[in-house]
Order: structure tokens, then C-alpha cells, then sequence
């Protein structure tokens, strides 16, 4: 079956990654359409070069990880045509070396641009970080008089509870 080519767009890229092991990861099914190649094909070709994917690049989810996926993002299930086999998610490193397995320019090209998503990522959450940083300093320096301004924007800057992909198309 031949895929349609996509344009990259860094925003779709971004909602792709997920956080599963404390790694920032992809999906081996949401990179195969990011390289416009049928899934199973992605594996088989990183099954075939095993040695360049340590577990720090790639590993395959736990059955209660896919049911927890399964909930979350609607992946489809064996039960009803889907898959059969547990997916394969890749850190950033693997998301590179995966270019180099692929051998395509489209795969250079989508690698380049995933690497830059989980950099743009990385740089969102050390400036979460600096901004407490700076929060605490103030914080200290006027004591009671601001606190309620003070736990109003710990609140804010605080991840929610329940961050959910969404589910469907993407315009």
C-alpha cells in the first residue's frame, strides 16, 4: 500500500512525542508516517540492524503500556484488525538512527525535523525551570505581601493532571 507523501509540519511532529519510561519518545506507527513507510516495513528494517538501537534509543512497550496507550490515543487493537505485536518507541537518538537505517532523504529530512522538536521541548521545560528559579528568588524577597500571587502562578506553572492527546485528524 503506498503511503501519501506529508508535508512536515513541527507542530504535527511535536504532538507526536510522547512521555512513557521518562523518555520524551515516538511511536514506531506515527514515525512510519512521518517517513511515508508502512510500519512494518520501519521494523523490519531496525530488526534487520539491531546492534544501532540499544535500549536507550528503542524498546518495545509492555503490555500494560499499550493498554494505557490504547486508552489514551484510540491505537487500534488486535481485536479489531489492528496490531498485532506490541509497538516499538524511539528517543530521540533512535528517531536519528533510524535516518541512517532508512536510507532515504525523506527520512533525513523528517529526522532533522523530529531532532529539532525534541529540542524545542527540552528548551520549553528549562525555561519552566529557570522561570521557577526566579519565582522562588522573588518569592523570598517579599515574603507574605505577594503570596497569593505567588501560589497562583506555581499554580499555573504546575503540568495538569491529565494531559491528553488528542484524538482524530490534525487540521
Amino acid at each position: 500500500m503506498a503511503r501519501r507523501r506529508l508535508a512536515i509540519v513541527p507542530a504535527h511532529v511535536e504532538q507526536k512525542i510522547l512521555f512513557l519510561r521518562g523518555e520524551r519518545v515516538m511511536l514506531d506507527a506515527d514515525l512510519a508516517a512521518l517517513y511515508a513507510v508502512e510500519t512494518r516495513s520501519l521494523v523490519r528494517a531496525v530488526k534487520r540492524n539491531l546492534a544501532r538501537f540499544p535500549e536507550d534509543f528503542m524498546f518495545q512497550l509492555t503490555p500494560e503500556e499499550v493498554a494505557n496507550l490504547r486508552s489514551q490515543t484510540g491505537i487500534s487493537s488486535s481485536s479489531h484488525g489492528g496490531r498485532r505485536y506490541r509497538p516499538y518507541v524511539f528517543t530521540e537518538h533512535g528517531v536519528t538512527m533510524l535516518a541512517a537505517v532508512l536510507q532515504s532523504l525523506r527520512a533525513v529530512q523528517v529526522s532533522i525535523e523530529v531532532v529539532r522538536a525534541f529540542v524545542r521541548l527540552r528548551a520549553m521545560l528549562a525555561g519552566n525551570t529557570e522561570l521557577a528559579r526566579k519565582l522562588t528568588a522573588l518569592e523570598k524577597r517579599y515574603d507574605a505581601q505577594f503570596k497569593v500571587v505567588f501560589d497562583a502562578i506555581r499554580e499555573l506553572m504546575a503540568p495538569s493532571p491529565k494531559a491528553r492527546r488528542r484524538i482524530g485528524f490534525s487540521p
